[in-house]
């Protein structure tokens, strides 16, 4: 039995403070955003690409248009926002720099709402960090910032022939049972400064790698910083360096390096209802 008040369990509702802080972290990242040159974008709740972004389908919540070709409800905006712009609007606009506010939706009934923001056509990861970062630091919050880089996982996988699902369920102990020197330090790997030493003795395809976050972290000022070069992002279209924001067991943001099209872009989402929840 459904009572009349009851709401779909994973479904939002905000209402008096919930709402103001909501408001307030809007604000506060399009003032941020369209500072720095920023154009905001509102993407249709229905697509047809989902699949092009989501790792596992069955969290898609599917629909047919009415020539019963398959769609399904927006799960993830960043790919939607690139093929929006460099293949519906392209003739139409040269800017690059988009944000968007607006919520994502999962099987069965869940509602996430972000704040995103997509550079199309740049490469360099610390463009979108660093938008990222001034938006936690005008809301007065400083959680843990993690760079990762996706390449690392990946390459790995076949050197040592280790399944990616080991990288993606965190399976540090199988790592530290092939007993080898390099990758236990790399699986303990944590502190910028650590990197130097660690390259070192890593294989040459890692050392490269290692060598692109130790760079990234140079670029960056924010100082509540670690890397993890092991871990894996969910997502099928970030290919090198990633970043995650962290606090406690919540994630309040990441980002990432992605190509689409041979178009190369950079970008990140910040996950409004957990910074909500978390300044309650």
């Amino acid at each position: 039995m459904i009572f009349e008040h009851e709401i779909p369990e994973g479904s939002k509702l905000y209402f008096g403070d919930s709402a103001k802080r909501k408001r307030h972290i809007e604000q506060v990242a399009s003032e941020v955003l369209y500072s720095d040159g920023f154009e905001e974008i509102v993407t249709p709740l229905f697509s047809y690409h989902q699949d092009d972004s989501i790792a596992d389908v069955k969290e898609l919540i599917r629909i047919n248009d009415k020539q019963n070709n398959k769609m399904s409800l927006r799960a993830d905006s960043t790919i939607d926002v690139v093929r929006i712009i460099t293949k519906r609007l392209g003739r139409n606009t040269a800017h690059r720099k988009w944000f968007y506010i607006q919520p994502i939706y999962r099987y069965p009934s869940t509602e996430q709402y972000q704040v995103g923001a997509e550079v199309i056509g740049e490469s360099d990861l610390s463009v979108a960090l660093n938008q990222s970062m001034e938006i936690f630091e005008r809301l007065e919050v400083e959680p843990l910032l993690q760079i990762s880089n996706i390449a690392i996982p990946n390459k790995l996988s076949k050197l040592l022939n280790i399944d990616l699902d080991d990288f993606r369920h965190i399976n540090i102990q199988k790592f530290l049972a092939l007993d080898i020197d390099w990758l236990t330090k790399l699986v303990y790997l944590q502190h910028p400064e650590d990197v130097d030493a660690v390259i070192e003795i890593v294989p040459d395809e890692i050392k490269e790698e290692l060598v692109k976050m130790k760079e990234m972290c140079g670029k960056i000022a924010y100082k509540n910083k670690v890397i993890a070069p092991l871990y894996y992002a969910k997502m099928l279209y970030y290919d090198e360096l990633f970043f995650r924001v962290i606090e406690g067991n919540e994630i309040h943001a990441r980002g990432g390096r992605y190509v689409n099209d041979d178009v190369t872009s950079v970008g990140f989402a910040i996950y409004t209802d957990t910074l909500i929840e978390a300044n309650k």
